[in-house]
């Protein structure tokens, strides 16, 4: 049976150009060449971003007693969030 997913069909509509990856052999085989940029260095960044977004908003933190019961409200969170931390606009 072949596996017949694409990385990059998926995010096509996010209009994503480059994909910052580690060695793991998946996605060599999965994302274009032109495109696929293997290390650590834009890595670590990422992962930063996602550790901080992680420790600021608690409802992401697996035991937490700050939760909603809603996802529209974990998307209404996380989006201001990250207009606040990554634009500076309070909203």
């Amino acid at each position: 049976m072949q596996n017949t997913y694409r990385g990059s069909d998926a995010y096509a509509s996010f209009n994503i150009r480059y994909y910052y990856t580690d060695d793991w052999g998946s996605y060599q085989r999965i994302l274009p060449e032109d495109s696929h940029f293997i290390g650590k260095k834009n890595t670590q960044a990422i992962e930063r971003k996602h550790l901080t977004l992680r420790t600021r908003i608690k409802r992401l933190a697996r035991k937490t007693i700050c939760f909603s019961k809603s996802e529209k409200m974990h998307d209404v969170v996380i989006g201001l969030f990250i207009n606040k931390f990554e634009f500076g606009k309070a909203i």
